[in-house]
């Protein structure tokens, strides 16, 4: 059963088309064959429709050759064909894959391969913005832009139906699996990835995903963005609140810890005088009253006017 495997992976990769180059040249030379060819057409053509007949020798060769021109004409102008800068043809002939052509100007090929065009320009799109839950389960609004460009014609043009509704799908797929894998915020977590926080290695890990997918129709991701992120509107206000909340408690740890610190450098100071003189030993029950209201002072939202009871030491 594993060699089955192995030989029928053998012959799928054997099977992938990958971009070669097309047996083209310029076109210059056979534009002037052709046009030289047309007109020594139109020259046999008269004498040979003048005679009217072919039943002498020299009417005959006249029209034989007549023929000939006409047919070297249509086949050296039919094979000619115009590249713009970053624009490919891709040949095939009856069917079977030939080779891609991208050199830019006139240009030509045999006649008989069919020739179609891809652009090789960088190209952007901006998916649908999308309704979908987080990691935490919390509905969001997501949206990216992408930005990409055909590198492998033949994947592109044989790969997929359509290389641009391709990538155009996959990249919506790619948007909705990267919600689901990043909880939009992390209150709890400060170190854990989130979408709001850590734009930068989410971004990666789209242009990634998107590029594992795109790679089957020779499109190479440039760079994914997310562009639009927002809690969908049914739960925005109350985690606007929480992340107030958040904020508001983080703010606070952050006064009471300034103050203590602030508190034990005045009591420091109080105690070992200044420069080994003017001492004021406190007592512990001083020092508790004393950082009370401190920290009260210090920590108070608005401006404070607190009766503060030194007492007397005993």
């Amino acid at each position: 059963m594993s060699e089955y495997l192995d030989y029928t992976a053998i012959g799928v990769r054997a099977n992938t088309l990958v971009e070669v180059r097309a047996h083209a040249r310029k076109g210059l030379l056979p534009l002037v064959g052709g046009i030289v060819s047309l007109f020594v057409f139109i020259g046999l053509s008269i004498p040979a429709s003048a005679s009217g007949s072919i039943n002498t020798p020299t009417s005959l060769i006249a029209y034989v050759l007549a023929v000939a021109t006409l047919l070297t004409t249509i086949f050296l102008l039919s094979g000619l064909y115009t590249l713009e800068p970053n624009q490919a043809a891709v040949m095939t002939l009856f069917g079977a894959y030939r080779g891609t052509d991208d050199a830019t100007g006139l240009r030509y090929a045999n006649p008989l391969y069919t020739k179609t065009k891809v652009s090789r320009r960088v190209c952007n799109f901006n998916t649908q913005t999308s309704k979908v839950n987080d990691a935490h389960g919390n509905p969001i609004l997501i949206g990216a832009v992408v930005v990409w460009q055909v590198t492998d014609t033949a994947r592109a043009i044989f790969g997929v139906q359509s290389y641009v509704d391709y990538v155009q799908t996959q990249a919506d797929s790619a948007v909705r699996q990267l919600a689901r894998s990043y909880p939009y915020d992390a209150f709890d977590d400060p170190d854990a990835t989130t979408l709001i926080g850590d734009t930068g290695q989410v971004n990666e890990h789209l242009r990634r995903e998107l590029q594992e997918r795109a790679n089957e129709a020779g499109v190479t991701i440039l760079e994914a963005r997310i562009t639009d992120l927002s809690y969908a509107p049914e739960i925005a206000e109350a985690m606007l609140r929480r992340q107030q909340a958040s904020a508001i408690v983080a703010a606070r740890s952050k006064i009471v810890e300034g103050s203590i610190l602030m508190v034990r450098s005045a009591v420091q100071a109080l105690e070992e005088g200044e420069d080994g003189k003017h001492k004021i030993p406190l007592s512990t029950e001083r020092k508790a009253i004393f950082a009370t209201n401190l920290v009260t002072v210090i920590a108070s939202d608005s401006p404070t006017t607190p009766v503060i009871n030194v007492g007397t030491e005993k």
